[in-house]
């Protein structure tokens, strides 16, 4: 796997943190940098440290089930996409606390950071090289949560569902593009 789709994955992977940033933004009078940069620290690291752990739990199975790994990445992709995808066109718009402590970041980091498990999983079987990989999954995140927040405070919640919609798009597409490679269709 690449730069450009690893790059792709941790932008797809963002989308769901950009838009719980877009809320955080929302959520406070007097934006401050620091705000920006804890959202970032938090969200970033998370993503980061999920692929991780996912990645750690693959690798002890990989050998179990080499034979459909490239069919457990399409769906493992396609499933999370989906999801970013439906909840995109769902107007569950549930309100953002302004707190940025710890009690009330944990939660959304972790909660943004489950589907980078299951991406974790997936770079076990692809054998992905995955120092590199986790680190710019985490600064791509990093970034697009810190601008995240800045737009939310601008812009308002217009571009939420879109950041939903667009990441869940980009992770089907690129499972399909491992399922259609490892099939031969591609080259």
């Amino acid at each position: 796997m690449g730069i450009v789709e690893l790059f792709l994955i941790g932008v797809g992977l963002s989308m769901d943190a950009f838009a719980v940033s877009i809320c955080k933004g929302l959520s406070v009078r007097a934006l401050r940098p620091r705000h920006a940069l804890i959202t970032g620290a938090y969200f970033g690291g998370f993503q980061a440290l999920m692929p991780l752990l996912g990645y750690a739990l693959g690798v002890r199975f990989q050998s179990l089930i080499t034979s459909v790994d490239h069919w457990i990445a399409f769906v493992l992709l396609a499933l999370i996409g989906g999801n970013m995808v439906r909840e995109s066109r769902g107007g569950d718009d549930e309100p953002v606390s302004d707190s940025f402590s710890f009690a009330a970041m944990l939660p959304l980091a972790v909660a943004t950071s489950i589907d980078a498990l299951a991406i974790g999983v997936t770079f076990a079987f692809l054998q992905v090289d995955i120092v590199p990989a986790v680190c710019l999954i985490g600064v791509t995140t990093f970034a697009l949560s810190c601008v995240g927040v800045k737009v939310g405070h601008v812009f308002g919640a217009r571009y939420k569902a879109r950041a939903e919609l667009s990441g869940g798009v980009v992770l089907i597409l690129m499972g399909l593009k491992i399922l259609l490679e490892h099939l031969g269709v591609l080259g």
